[in-house]
């Protein structure tokens, strides 16, 4: 059973991290951007023929985040296997680490870990107030764009991959952690994709996301709190199926 829910809750904290404050209100403009889209078109619809650019600047995005998201993996489950003995302690302390920043999500109690200090929804209904963007239409640039938004990771969603990575991380298995961080990279890459299908129902209807942001936040903060829960019974649910 322990298991069998992990890879949902990766799946889970993915989609969670696509509808964060953080990542939400901009991927109009990651889109945009990559796909060489103009929104400041007369009532700001994609054109049929800059639709399959938009596509293209979605599947390089999102591959490009999960390929850096999945080699990550790899490596803290590598360490993770090499560490020997000590690996237990370790599982623990990253648990209970993860448990506070879920309690932090809720609470916010380490303002030094929050970097919301404005509000970071925007109105996306109004398609006047965005900007003209520049064409850089490569799938290339996309998928280099992807890697470096894994890399930098939001504020908003580090807290939560953190908690993935630990996750996929102590099964020091590589198989694991590759299916783990894989979850979690469909969570976020679908709606992403989905997004760019149909990119002016998005633009029309997102800005009425604004009041669940809150209630995101909390799920987020719940997900990385039982997370944590599962990274500190791991040592114990681990010895048990292994030992029969």
């Amino acid at each position: 059973m322990h298991h069998e829910i992990l890879p949902f809750l990766a799946f889970t904290a993915g989609l969670l991290s696509f509808v964060s404050p953080c990542v939400l209100p901009l991927i109009p403009s990651y889109l945009g951007i990559l796909g060489g889209v103009g929104l400041d078109s007369p009532g700001g619809e994609v054109s049929a023929r800059g639709r399959p650019r938009l596509l293209g600047a979605a599947a390089g995005f999102v591959l490009g985040f999960s390929i850096v998201l999945v080699a990550f993996s790899i490596l803290i489950s590598t360490a993770f296997h090499f560490m020997g003995g000590i690996t237990t302690y370790i599982i623990w302390v990253g648990g209970i680490i993860v448990i506070i920043l879920g309690f932090n999500i809720l609470f916010n109690f380490l303002p030094f870990l929050n970097h919301e200090k404005r509000p970071l929804f925007q109105r996306l209904d109004n398609r006047k107030r965005l900007p003209v963007l520049p064409r850089l239409g490569s799938i290339a640039a996309a998928f280099i764009a992807g890697s470096v938004f894994a890399i930098g990771w939001t504020p908003c969603i580090g807290p939560v991959l953190t908690g993935v990575l630990f996750m996929a991380g102590q099964s020091g298995e590589i198989g694991t952690a590759i299916f783990y961080m894989a979850m979690y990279s469909a969570g976020l890459a679908i709606p992403f994709v989905l997004v760019a299908l149909f990119f002016d129902s998005f633009l029309k209807h997102t800005s009425r996301f604004h009041s669940y942001l809150h209630l995101v936040r909390r799920v987020s903060g719940v997900l990385l709190i039982v997370i944590g829960l599962m990274i500190l019974a791991q040592p114990v649910f681990g010895f048990y199926l292994h030992g029969h």
